[in-house]
Order: C-alpha cells, then sequence, then structure tokens
C-alpha cells in the first residue's frame, strides 16, 4: 500500500478549539493567506486594524515571507485545511507549534521545528520572522481579551490547575 506524503501533512490530528490564542490566529491566517489576494487583504486589514499600520505592516511582512519562504524552499508543498474547519491538519500543527514556541521567545526550538518545512540554512531565519509574526498574534490576543480578564486572572489561585 503506497502512502502519499501530501495527504499525510493534511491527515487531522486535533481541532482548532484545542489550540491557544496565538496558535489558532497563526493557523487561520495561514488558510487565509494561502487563498490568495483576498485572503492576504484581509489578513493585512484584521493586522492593520488591531495593531496600526507600522506593526500591522511589519506582521504581515513576516507572515509574507515566511509563506514565501514555504513555498520556494520547502520540503514539500504544505497542506491545509478550508478556512471554515475546525479540524487542525498535520501540517497546520507543525506550523502552529512552530508560530506558538517563536512567540513565546524560543527561537531554538521554533528552528528546530522549521527544519521539519524548510532547508536547513533557513530555519533560523525563518524563526526570526515566526517570532515577529507570533510576537504580533500574541499582542493582538491581549488587545481583544475583555477587560476583566486581567482582573479574573489574577483573582484565580495560581495552584490550582484544570485538566479537563
Amino acid at each position: 500500500m503506497k502512502h502519499e506524503t501530501i495527504s499525510r501533512g493534511g491527515a487531522p490530528v486535533g481541532h482548532l478549539g484545542e489550540l491557544d490564542a496565538v496558535e489558532a490566529a497563526a493557523v487561520i491566517y495561514w488558510r487565509l493567506w494561502s487563498q490568495g489576494i483576498d485572503g492576504q487583504r484581509q489578513t493585512k486589514a484584521d493586522l492593520h486594524r488591531v495593531l496600526g499600520e507600522k506593526h500591522g505592516f511589519e506582521a504581515a511582512s513576516a507572515l509574507a515571507q515566511i509563506f514565501d519562504l514555504c513555498v520556494r524552499h520547502g520540503r514539500r508543498p504544505l497542506m491545509r485545511h478550508d478556512i471554515n474547519c475546525k479540524c487542525l491538519g498535520a501540517d497546520e500543527s507543525c506550523i502552529a507549534n512552530f508560530i506558538g514556541y517563536a512567540s513565546e521567545c524560543k527561537r531554538e526550538d521554533a528552528a528546530l521545528i522549521a527544519s521539519l518545512i524548510v532547508t536547513p540554512d533557513l530555519c533560523l531565519p525563518m524563526a526570526a520572522l515566526a517570532q515577529t509574526f507570533g510576537l504580533a498574534l500574541r499582542r493582538m490576543a491581549l488587545a481583544e481579551l475583555p477587560r476583566d480578564a486581567t482582573r479574573v486572572a489574577f483573582e484565580s489561585n495560581p495552584t490550582s490547575k484544570t485538566i479537563h
């Protein structure tokens, strides 16, 4: 039985709802950007609306460069699900983790994940771009939190953990 590498990248491995805000936004904007000019316009508009012109431009530029590096220097074409799909594909999970680590300033971990996506010489530059984009997504998530969210976070018991 022959398995195609491309189909494995699209195999569902989870759901978008299982991701944190930064990782989910990374997947959604990846899907939008992949749709072409209309999705790219929508992505830029969202980034500019929340982050302002300068920071929105920097975030969109970083995403564009990451996307371009993946297309031109990727180990293989990356698969994605439809913009409205709630599933998370294997390649999308990789992108989510890549951007997620970068947004936490864990550039070495992001570079390691980038090695699964692009050629080795581009891992560190791509991780730097992912950090720019990931930090922008983190700022967006914080900007769109309800005003009482910080109060609730500080009032909660820091020693308790919820598993489910």
